[in-house]
């Protein structure tokens, strides 16, 4: 089987296609990565000399770019490329839906013209919005976007979903909880939190630090997600959570305390317009149709993602001198409250 794999060079898609080599002897990936701000080949240079990986630089909102791949005998297309920072679409909403919702139509198109086999769309539980206090968000809960990046992956999903019923195409949509792990941008809480404290750099910590996310360690999502290539049924929607969940607070003390690095380093900045509350997801239909169980207890991922930004401050340190410490300066430099 040949898979090809947009995003490949991002954070949840780097840690995808290791995992694909590594689990599966008889597949072949392409990775397309157009190598903006996010993407990195550094992510993959473990997987550079194996002949089973090709990587190819690419837009994909490039058709004839797309086509072209997509036409050498690719048997999946596995979606992760997508402009993912909530931030960032607050300030510019416009690059969000031409990656997001284009992006995925001209891969769709180029999927259906060739006749793919299996193209597996990976969505967030952003596309729900905000929960109240109880309960778990289900497939068949509504989508209520709260920021211009969820509207864009729920648009997104929902032209999925049309294209299985209009052109008959074999596709599944996942939905997971918030990832964390080895080669996570940091602009993300988790890094950018772990990142800040080993350099006693301020933490911004949004609002009253009580937002609740559902964390999943990213081997266990991709796990998943391999399952359903294979597994999963065509128009249908699957949510991927470990069902662990922690405020913000929380999971800043906790960083702190494994770091043993003091409290007074948190900041609280100005909370982020729209920000949702409270995430989480039932990932029952999952577990029943796939056999899939997150391996991975919180506490322990946690303790390894830690040490991974530990033993790699060659690789974050060069990530963030670059575009991502403009956007941190701009974003939470003048938001930093006592």
């Amino acid at each position: 089987m040949k898979l090809l794999v947009t995003g490949g060079a991002g954070f949840i898609g780097s840690n995808f296609v290791r995992h694909v080599l590594r689990e599966r002897s008889d597949v072949e990936v392409v990775t397309l990565d157009a190598l903006t701000y996010a993407g990195n080949l550094a992510n993959l240079a473990d997987v550079a000399g194996d002949p089973r990986h090709e990587f190819v630089r690419g837009d994909i909102t490039d058709a004839a770019a797309v086509r072209r791949l997509v036409e050498r005998g690719i048997d999946a297309v596995v979606h992760f490329a997508a402009e993912s920072h909530v931030d960032r679409s607050i300030e510019d909403p416009e690059v969000f839906l031409k990656t997001n919702l284009i992006g995925t139509h001209v891969l769709l198109d180029a999927a259906r013209r060739a006749r793919v086999r299996r193209f597996l769309h990976v969505s967030t539980d952003e596309v729900y919005g905000s929960l109240g206090a109880e309960g778990k968000f289900t497939e068949d809960s509504p989508l209520r976007p709260g920021s211009p990046y969820a509207a864009s992956k729920a648009a997104a999903d929902l032209l999925v979903l049309a294209c299985v019923n209009t052109y008959g195409i074999d596709a599944v949509i996942t939905r997971s909880s918030n990832n964390f792990g080895p080669y996570q941008f940091p602009e993300k809480v988790i890094p950018l939190f772990v990142t800040n404290a080993l350099a006693d750099e301020p933490l911004p910590l949004y609002g009253d630090g009580g937002n609740v996310r559902d964390w999943i360690h990213v081997e266990d999502h991709c796990a998943a997600l391999l399952l359903l290539v294979d597994r999963g049924r065509s128009g249908q929607v699957y949510n991927v959570s470990a069902s662990e969940e922690h405020t913000n607070r929380q999971l800043t003390a906790a960083i702190l305390r494994r770091l043993g690095k003091p409290e007074t380093l948190i900041r609280l900045v100005a909370d982020r317009p729209g920000h949702d509350r409270r995430y989480a997801l039932d990932a029952g239909k999952l577990r029943r149709e796939t056999g899939w169980e997150p391996r991975r207890r919180f506490d322990e991922a946690l303790e390894g993602t830690i040490a991974w930004y530990r033993e790699n401050e060659g690789w974050w340190r060069a990530v963030k001198s670059g575009e991502y410490r403009r956007f941190y300066e701009q974003w939470y430099g003048g938001r930093l409250r006592a």
